[in-house]
């Protein structure tokens, strides 16, 4: 699954980058940039980060600082990791509620990008799905036999 979703990601980077490559050479060399270019790569971004939220809190890849880890023993250690995961898990339960109610709203006014008018609804409840999916991953952490990085702290 995380080789699916790698080639997916870096297939999403890689437009991106052919997009913006193009519009630069469109716009300073032909003087013809493409139209709507910077709102694709925007909803493109936008795509690529919460869909990787999820994996990265699966595979605890986030910015961590461990200066609590370092002083407590492994058995608090892992008392800990399993509260910060409750706490992540919550608000992240809490985010995705507040993002699916914007979401909500920006529907009902039917708002789209200015140049390709492209429907943004969608994208904002992609982004609560995956926030909501992120804090699903944090409470199956609560639960595991190894919360994430309780077993790293001790080295």
């Amino acid at each position: 699954m995380d080789a699916v979703l790698g080639i997916a990601a870096s297939a999403l980077l890689f437009g991106m980058m052919v997009l913006t490559f193009l519009d630069v050479v469109g716009r300073y060399l032909l003087n013809r940039p493409i139209r709507g270019a910077f709102e694709i790569t925007e909803l493109a971004l936008l795509v690529l980060i919460f869909a990787g939220l999820p994996l990265v809190s699966r595979a605890d890849e986030h910015v961590t600082m461990d200066f609590i880890d370092r002083v407590l023993p492994a058995r608090l250690t892992r008392a800990w990791m399993r509260f910060m995961h409750v706490v992540c898990a919550a608000i992240m339960f809490f985010l995705c509620w507040q993002v699916w109610l914007k979401a909500n709203r920006i529907a009902s006014y039917s708002d789209t990008t200015d140049v390709l008018r492209i429907t943004i609804g969608p994208f904002v409840y992609f982004m609560s799905l995956m926030i909501g999916l992120t804090g699903v991953v944090h409470l199956f952490k609560v639960f595991a036999s190894d919360p994430g990085r309780a077993s790293q702290a001790t080295t």
